[in-house]
């Protein structure tokens, strides 16, 4: 007679699978600073996803029940893993447990991909336009890795402001290897030489420092850049991802200069996402 008792190991094999719905394993962890993150999952094999786009993600909490918040992909959507790119909150109910994480661990996924910084949501142009603040470089991180924005637009301009130098590392080393990917170089016949990358500090002192609004606002920008000064409908398209105020302030300035803003359902001139603030 066989013995169909099962052993203490798949007991707490499947406990674990029940405990935790839609689970995905964790590849890889990078602390960039005491404050910030990145790590790298398994990706769902049915997954699919528009470059820019974030899903809900997290973990248990001790009562059982997922404890979810957004995060966008910032990985391009032809990658085999999902990244993502996270501040450290101590006292945060998610990401003061998320920032421990280690590879071979697990955390919840919710494979529905939806957001507003998708290149559907905008109107044919000429230069795109990325503007972010800490953490919100994320869905712009997997944009400039995808084809799509070189082949769409001449140029590409990625700005990220944060306070201190040490936390514009992340994207400096991922627009570094965006510049010598030889993939997207094919893809994109010589593209990514049309990525552009504008970093600003708010507080440490840096080769460039201001908000980026004050430094659109006084020309500094254009100056930088060597374009001429303002944003046309005609040619500039732009995402945001950022604070509120930062959202708010460059919504402003945009339909200052004749911009509208669009949508998965009405593209127009610029987009904002509007899911990590509030």
């Amino acid at each position: 007679m066989n013995d169909m008792t099962p052993s203490p190991a798949r007991t707490d094999a499947a406990s674990a699978t029940r405990a935790l719905p839609d689970a995905q394993t964790v590849t890889d962890v990078t602390h960039w600073t005491d404050r910030l993150f990145s790590f790298k999952v398994t990706r769902p094999a049915s997954l699919r996803f528009r470059s820019g786009e974030f899903v809900m993600i997290g973990l248990l909490k001790d009562d059982g029940k997922p404890l979810l918040r957004a995060y966008s992909i910032a990985s391009p959507a032809w990658d085999d893993e999902l990244e993502f790119y996270s501040i450290k909150v101590q006292d945060g109910p998610l990401t003061s447990r998320l920032q421990h994480i280690q590879p071979g661990e697990q955390i919840i996924l919710r494979p529905k991909p939806v957001g507003t910084l998708v290149h559907d949501a905008l109107l044919p142009g000429k230069r795109l336009w990325f503007f972010s603040t800490g953490t919100g470089i994320a869905p712009f991180a997997s944009l400039i890795r995808e084809p799509q924005t070189y082949s769409d637009y001449d140029e590409v301009i990625l700005t990220h402001t944060c306070r201190d130098v040490a936390e514009l590392e992340y994207g400096r080393r991922l627009v570094e290897q965006v510049k010598s990917d030889e993939m997207l170089a094919e893809l994109t016949e010589g593209g990514t030489s049309k990525l552009r990358y504008y970093p600003t500090t708010t507080r440490e002192e840096s080769p460039k420092m201001g908000r980026i609004t004050d430094l659109i606002d006084n020309g500094t920008l254009f100056d930088d850049l060597g374009l001429p000064h303002g944003l046309s409908p005609e040619t500039d398209r732009a995402m945001v991802c950022g604070s509120i105020g930062l959202n708010t302030d460059l919504k402003a300035i945009f339909e200052r200069h004749g911009l509208r803003e669009g949508a998965n359902s009405a593209p127009a001139e610029f987009v904002v996402e509007k899911a990590f603030v509030g």
